[in-house]
């Protein structure tokens, strides 16, 4: 019997514990690679170009299925980074890797680590917000108002509506980005500037920082990570689930 025949009969846990002891070796010695963008910045993009370019990236479906944002939003940073999934790859996409104040953590433990940081205009990144679930806030209520300063908002909805019943872990949704855009921008604008002052302050060399609407950011980003790309590659990848 072969290998890939016996691996048919494993439990899914058992082959993508082989899946992560197989690869782990491959990672020992390469600098990682983190996406910190903040959502709807290009995150979906920067994983299929990384894949593109021979990186094992972690997408957005790795993090759901090891519970990583929740692990963050708890401050379990280590269990994150001590787990065999998160060892088995080399470059990282989507939450939690662009949550706040993260990227310290993962520069402090990974000193020799790349970090790319795209931004984009933020009145089209805010409408791009909006237009992802109609309206209502992407992704996990509790940790959406963590990102984006609403907590406040969030507890007194908590302790005075019956109906606002938010969950530790799934895409609830229970919120809505009406007459938010001055403050998300705010936000956006805030975490750009936050996160190009430490690069500047540690290890500037560390930090790739793209717009978006440059058309020549994946040549930039491949002389950044010392990578050959095509003068024709291109990639938009638009993801409407979050």
């Amino acid at each position: 019997m072969t290998i890939s025949i016996f691996k048919r009969y494993l439990p899914n846990k058992f082959r993508r514990l082989l899946r992560y002891l197989y690869f782990i070796p491959k990672q020992i010695g390469r600098p990682k690679v983190f996406c910190i963008s903040m959502q709807r910045s290009g995150t979906t993009s920067v994983g299929e170009f990384l894949k593109d370019h021979g990186f094992k990236v972690a997408r957005e479906s790795d993090s759901v299925n090891h519970n990583w944002s929740y692990l963050w939003y708890l401050g379990d940073f280590k269990s994150i980074i001590k787990s065999l999934a998160f060892k088995s790859f080399q470059a990282y996409e989507d939450a939690p890797w662009w949550c706040p104040d993260f990227y310290k953590f993962l520069y402090h433990h990974f000193p020799n680590s790349k970090f790319i940081f795209f931004y984009r205009d933020p009145d089209k990144w805010f409408d791009s917000m909006k237009s992802l679930k109609n309206g209502k806030i992407p992704g996990n209520t509790r940790r959406h108002c963590k990102i984006y300063h609403r907590m406040s908002e969030f507890y007194d909805k908590l302790d005075n509506d019956p109906n606002f019943q938010p969950t530790w872990t799934k895409k609830d949704q229970l919120l809505r980005l009406d007459n938010m855009r001055e403050h998300y921008i705010k936000t956006y604008e805030e975490n750009k500037r936050e996160i190009i002052e430490f690069f500047n302050k540690v290890k500037p060399d560390a930090l790739f920082v793209g717009r978006l609407e440059d058309d020549k950011k994946w040549q930039k980003l491949g002389d950044f990570l010392d990578i050959k790309v095509n003068e024709n590659y291109n990639v938009h990848a638009n993801k409407s689930k979050k």
